[in-house]
């Protein structure tokens, strides 16, 4: 499982096997996969947006906790 010039991360040709063995793909399949990563990637992005909004309210969530128990307050 060495990486080589044409497989740099080492994945091994049993892997790739069948890969190899579809020959070339039609133009509508190619299209068909280029919606399919585009609708996965527009769909990572909304979910990442989502993500991002919740990680900055905890941290905001967390932060005022902790000024408040740094001054005293026992809020928990």
């Amino acid at each position: 499982m060495a990486a080589t010039k044409y497989f740099p991360v080492g994945i091994p040709i049993c892997i790739m096997l069948p890969l190899l063995q579809l020959g070339s793909l039609s133009p509508p399949a190619i299209l068909v996969g280029l919606l399919a990563i585009a609708v996965v990637l527009l769909v990572g992005r909304l979910v990442m947006k989502v993500a991002w909004r919740l990680v900055i309210i905890a941290i905001i969530a967390v932060a005022v906790l902790w000024i408040l128990g740094i001054l005293g307050f026992q809020v928990l």
